[in-house]
């Protein structure tokens, strides 16, 4: 069959636009990928961050499941050391009770943000240690079988809230391997570890209730258009804007040009912050469902997660239907 195709939609707020423009264009490309057989769409937890709108991850989501049919919503991911256990058990029991069937959850460990924000956050510093036992007594509240004497989480769905385990490294790899949980590589932003993570996840993979055999998710940035030099304008224009950002951190007030950026990108400087959209998908359908099946087929993916980055909003409803259109028009493949 097709490889099974999902979205990542990072709920970015464009120059000029408020975080109510981004919540319309995230419903706008749900109902896109539905449209386009697409799986699922995710929405990644971020603070402190005045491009990014998806900071109450679960609120976002019940809002775009209200404006959407069948296709399946979740965190790619709740950042769970930010959260107590059960207030996210809560908020997931809520949100497959209103949508059953709909609802995944996908869980990560870094803060999502700086280490300002996260002490604002009130994080302990060190409450990633105690990331594995927190998936732990949350799958509990979930399943109904708490791990906490007395305690339950209220709502609890009559139907099952899948997990996710989202990593970047070999400890992700490593712990959904031994919960038995899908396993999704943030390869979209952090490539470097994507081989040796998926071979530690296949070895060390034990069956659990939830998933008999391993199943792995990859993310891939997309720019797909009617023709290659439109999608590889979009990349340029997009990543330009992405490293243009990146900079301004640092040098605040400062304004490049295009020149600029570009030099700046083929630098050794720039090297770093290149090489992480090092996996990106451009130009027509063919060609990108093309670079997609070759890249599913390195890693025995069984489900690619594309995060589609044209600045217009138009240009990604347009990519993401394309995409989805043309992987759907393949012939079975073997992978």
């Amino acid at each position: 069959m097709p490889i099974a195709l999902s979205l990542l939609d990072l709920a970015s707020i464009a120059p000029g636009q408020t975080a109510r423009d981004s919540f319309d264009n995230s419903v706008k490309l749900a109902q896109a990928a539905e449209r386009s057989g697409h799986r699922r769409v995710w929405y990644a937890e971020h603070h402190n961050m005045s491009s990014i709108a998806s900071s109450a991850t679960s609120v976002l989501i019940g809002y775009v499941a209200a404006h959407t049919d069948t296709i399946r919503l979740g965190a790619g991911g709740i950042m769970l050391p930010n959260h107590s256990p059960l207030v996210i058990a809560e908020q997931f029991g809520t949100l497959e009770t209103l949508f059953p069937g709909r609802i995944d959850l996908g869980l990560g460990r870094a803060p999502g943000s700086d280490q300002k924000t996260m002490l604002a956050l009130r994080r302990n510093p060190a409450s990633a240690d105690s990331f594995p036992q927190d998936v732990l007594e949350l799958q509990g509240y979930l399943s109904g079988h708490s791990r906490i004497p007395g305690v339950k989480a209220v709502p609890r769905a009559e139907g099952i809230v899948p997990l996710y385990i989202l990593g970047s490294s070999l400890f992700g790899a490593q712990l959904a391997a031994h919960l038995g949980l899908p396993y999704a590589f943030a390869s979209h932003f952090s490539p470097d570890a994507l081989h040796q993570a998926v071979r530690a996840y296949r070895d060390g993979f034990q069956p659990s209730e939830q998933l008999a055999e391993p199943y792995v998710m990859a993310g891939v940035n997309v720019f797909t258009a009617d023709d290659h030099d439109q999608a590889a304008e979009q990349k340029t224009i997009s990543y330009r804007a992405r490293t243009r950002a990146f900079i301004k951190r640092s040098a605040a007030g400062v304004d490049y040009t295009d020149d600029e950026i570009d030099a700046f990108l083929a630098s050794p400087n720039g090297h770093q912050l290149a090489s992480m959209t090092k996996y990106t998908a451009v130009g027509t359908p063919a060609e990108v469902v093309a670079y997609l099946e070759d890249f599913a087929a390195g890693i025995q993916a069984d489900e690619l997660i594309l995060a589609h980055h044209a600045h217009r909003i138009a240009d990604r409803v347009h990519s993401v239907e394309l995409t989805g259109q043309a992987m759907a028009a393949r012939e079975p493949a073997t992978r």
